[in-house]
């Protein structure tokens, strides 16, 4: 790392972490203090500070002093940051306790813990994400409502623009942008499209090793963020940012392969899902729905789930049938995979991709079957998903399986902090709720 920073003649270093909601967290420090370093320190207790910066009662059981965390840079997440005004660079850390044991409540070990399960069974999990998002007009008052940003034409979308070309060159500028720090960074962009909502867009990654992915989507992230700012424009994640449009979603492909041989384990020779593959997919069926609270983190990530909106309602699986929370593309033997289209954009995406991994392992491991593919419309059937926050969290709570795939103390942590953030949300009285119930009840 230190010849890499000579080579780029780094002056400041960001060393960074990602918390329990996916934002990055960390100290900024001159290159040569950085190279000179014997040990970075955080308290641990970043991993329990809620979005709303609260901290739960469990603080006191799991970390009552407050103690410190090792910090350890993973030299192959080195990256130039290419927005900084002074030549810098971010590197992305590993958290261990005094002992060189790894934090268990790090959301970055919690994925490292799922696929080092994998790979004890000789599999190795692949991933491909796809990242929705809205852009938005610049709106520092969090009262207003928001809307999307003005194109070059001079004008806002006045509705929806699937796969249109143009409107994605509405912004062009910004994509320039975004192109140019994604390059700089290593971010490999596969393909940009817009979707169905005003200013929506989506880019998929390409595939590879879970951690590494999830990496390149945290740090994605960021970056779309800041090509909005350079161009006067928000960009956000959040699940339903506006009325009456699509909510954004993290659409996760997920395959796995034989360690040694690098063959796709879901397929038979003839191209068809083999027994490995139903399980995988049962897995999906059958934990997913107590892993809601995992992939749908906030109140918001609940009002992306309506029907006929793009977005699934149930655990279905079909062949290449997008209504279907869990869909098998068509493939060929090498790229046998599916497409859990659950998560919603917000996520963490750590721990997305572990609790999806984690729940196609745990179907292969106990060898269930799952149901009958869907062949139609899975928005004809009844609702499954979790519409309710606080009912998904329970059901995180009480499920066994996940608790000893995820860890139980994550668990713990993680439903904690989501309740501090649950109880000051119930504190806010919605304009919902002063229109409809004020002179009305």
């Amino acid at each position: 790392m230190k010849n890499w920073i000579d080579q780029h003649q780094v002056t400041e270093v960001e060393c960074i972490i990602p918390d329990t909601a996916g934002a990055a967290r960390g100290k900024i420090m001159p290159a040569s203090k950085f190279i000179d370093m014997a040990e970075l320190r955080l308290p641990q207790s970043i991993f329990l500070q809620s979005v709303t910066g609260e901290y739960p009662d469990i603080i006191d059981r799991i970390n009552p002093i407050d103690v410190d965390m090792i910090l350890q840079p993973d030299e192959n997440t080195i990256r130039i940051l290419p927005w900084a005004k002074e030549p810098s660079a971010q590197v992305i850390h590993d958290c261990f306790d005094k002992a060189g044991k790894p934090v268990a409540i790090a959301p970055r070990q919690v994925l490292r813990r799922v696929i080092e399960l994998y790979r004890n069974q000789g599999w190795d999990p692949i991933i491909a994400p796809e990242l929705e998002f809205y852009l938005l007009r610049a709106n520092p008052d969090p009262l207003q409502t928001l809307e999307p940003p003005i194109g070059r034409t001079g004008r806002a979308e006045g509705n929806g623009q699937s796969y249109n070309i143009d409107a994605v060159n509405e912004f062009g500028s910004m994509f320039d942008d975004l192109y140019s720090y994604c390059e700089a960074q290593g971010l490999e962009i596969d393909t940009l499209i817009h979707e169905e909502g005003k200013a929506q867009m989506e880019i998929n990654l390409l595939h590879g090793d879970p951690l590494e992915l999830a990496d390149q989507a945290f740090l994605f992230k960021r970056t779309v963020r800041e090509s909005a700012l350079r161009n006067n424009m928000y960009a956000t994640f959040m699940a339903k940012p506006m009325e009456n449009q699509p909510g954004s979603a993290m659409h996760i492909h997920q395959s796995v392969v034989d360690l040694e041989t690098r063959k796709n384990i879901f397929s038979t020779r003839t191209g068809n899902p083999n027994k490995l593959f139903l399980s995988h997919i049962a897995g999906l069926q059958q934990f997913q729905p107590d892993a809601m609270a995992l992939v749908s983190p906030y109140v918001n990530s609940y009002r992306r789930i309506v029907r006929e909106m793009s977005a699934p309602i149930n655990f279905h699986w079909g062949f290449d049938n997008r209504t279907t929370g869990f869909r098998v593309p068509d493939n060929d033997p090498k790229s046998m995979r599916v497409e859990n289209r659950i998560a919603s954009a917000d996520v963490n995406p750590y721990l997305a991709i572990a609790t999806s991994l984690a729940c196609g392992y745990i179907g292969m491991k106990k060898e269930l079957k799952p149901e009958q593919p869907l062949t139609t419309s899975a928005y004809d059937e009844p609702f499954q998903l979790s519409r309710h926050w606080y009912h998904s969290l329970q059901k995180l709570a009480d499920n066994e399986s996940l608790r000893e795939v995820l860890g139980d103390t994550f668990v713990d942590v993680y439903v904690a902090v989501k309740e501090v953030e649950f109880d000051d949300f119930l504190n806010v009285i919605t304009p919902w709720e002063r229109q409809h119930l004020l002179l009305k009840v």
